[in-house]
Order: C-alpha cells, then sequence, then structure tokens
C-alpha cells in the first residue's frame, strides 16, 4: 500500500550536527508516525501507528549503552 506522504513535515535530531546521516520524523500526519533516511529524502518511509513509535523511542532512551 502507498501512503501520500506530500504533506509531511520532516525534523532530524537536533542532535545531529548537520551530518545527514541521521534518520528524519515526520508526525504531523493523521494517525502515522513516518521515518526517512536524511540520505535518501526520495526514497521509501517506515510508517508506524503513533503508540508504536512512542514505545520504541522510549525504549531506546532507557537502553543502556
Amino acid at each position: 500500500m502507498t501512503m501520500d506522504l506530500a504533506q509531511a513535515r520532516w525534523c532530524k535530531s537536533t542532535r545531529s550536527n548537520g551530518t545527514n546521516n541521521c534518520v528524519e520524523v515526520a508526525s504531523n500526519l493523521a494517525g502515522i508516525v513516518a521515518v526517512r533516511d536524511s540520505k535518501d529524502p526520495h526514497g521509501s518511509a517506515l510508517v508506524v501507528d503513533p503508540a508504536s513509535f512512542a514505545a520504541f523511542t522510549a525504549a531506546v532512551k532507557s537502553a543502556s549503552l
């Protein structure tokens, strides 16, 4: 299924330090969060529901490296 992401407002983490080696997230779309590779902005995007994205980011934040 193709998702229309034309209205997506993509943003990078402030920790990306101006590099293109990061992911971009669009969370302004109703019912979905889209994630894409900043090096390939016209490529495909991963689309998940907001609850799943929140669980993922919470797990990443709590992980000890």
